[in-house]
């Protein structure tokens, strides 16, 4: 192959690799990179879901690990939730069905009754949420 031709090869290849980084699937809202520690008096809350719920009905989740940190995941693995306000709900991820007279460790007032609210930014955000069973 001549030198030419490998030429435009490597530019064409460089362009469609660009091209593939750089597409955004149009139907995505604007997402912010949203990530954070959960705690619950003082102590870090791991295994617990994380719900950010936009004011156009989006949603967007994440379970905690071991340290009470989450990453919030909008679909299909694409990071992020919804620019603008969101309400929070933060709950114990059940297996299976609670039983009778079942009540979540994690008081109602930050999930079922939640007054939660943040507001999401474009790039990166970080909201920490320091819970108290009282």
């Amino acid at each position: 192959m001549q030198k030419p031709a490998i030429a435009l090869l490597l530019v064409l290849l460089a362009l469609s690799v660009n091209e593939g980084c750089s597409s955004r699937d149009p139907n995505l809202p604007n997402l912010g990179e949203v990530s954070g520690t959960v705690t619950l008096d003082e102590k870090p809350l791991p295994n617990v879901s994380v719900a950010f719920e936009s004011q156009s009905g989006q949603v967007s989740f994440a379970k905690t690990d071991d340290e009470g940190h989450y990453e919030l995941i909008f679909r299909d693995g694409v990071i992020g939730a919804e620019v603008g306000r969101n309400t929070v709900r933060i709950e114990t991820v059940q297996d299976a069905p609670p039983g009778p007279g079942y009540r979540d460790p994690i008081p109602a007032k930050y999930n079922r009754d939640t007054k939660l609210v943040v507001e999401v930014a474009e790039g990166e955000n970080t909201h920490d949420f320091v819970l108290s069973s009282k």
